[in-house]
């Protein structure tokens, strides 16, 4: 019995570091707003190779998350809980997907604030999916579709800038 305990210790303890992002999600002010700059390192390291590798890591985000953010609806007893903040990396992940028009190192900065926008605003599907659609699915989607949201308008910002300012 006390090897069960403490193998569910240790993966409650696993849980716990990935959906409050290594401990950015306790973090007293602000905690979504440190949760989406860890997506930050996980983009430079996912994007160095092929969009296929990027898309894989994203995809190990999800399902991960989708995990972690289920065991912390069972810790918290609520959906969402302001601690987890995985979803936050995935929502920022899936905003700076590669796209056919590379931005310079200010597009980290446009998607950082765009995604941050859609994922407090929630709006139309955004906030449908974070009401309607329970446990740590529901957590992952509604930030995925917020980060697809902004990666439209950085979509758009990127080919305004290929057009206007590149030869």
């Amino acid at each position: 019995m006390a090897e069960t305990d403490a193998k569910k210790s240790l993966t409650h303890r696993a849980a716990s570091h990935i959906y409050t992002a290594g401990g950015l999600g306790l973090m007293p002010r602000a905690p979504g707003t440190w949760g989406t700059l860890m997506g930050i390192p996980f983009y430079f390291l996912l994007n160095l190779g092929h969009w296929s590798v990027y898309l894989g890591g994203v995809a190990i985000v999800f399902f991960v998350g989708w995990w972690a953010s289920a065991i912390a609806e069972k810790d918290y007893g609520q959906h969402d809980d302001k601690r987890v903040v995985i979803d936050e990396v995935f929502g920022y992940l899936v905003t700076m997907f590669p796209s056919p028009f590379p931005l310079p190192w200010w597009g980290f900065v446009w998607g950082f604030l765009l995604f941050r926008f859609f994922d407090i605003f929630k709006f139309g599907p955004v906030k449908w999916i974070d009401q309607k659609v329970p446990g740590g699915l529901g957590v992952m989607l509604d930030d995925g579709l917020a980060g697809v949201f902004a990666w439209v308008i950085m979509l758009l910002i990127g080919l305004g800038h290929r057009l206007f300012f590149t030869a």
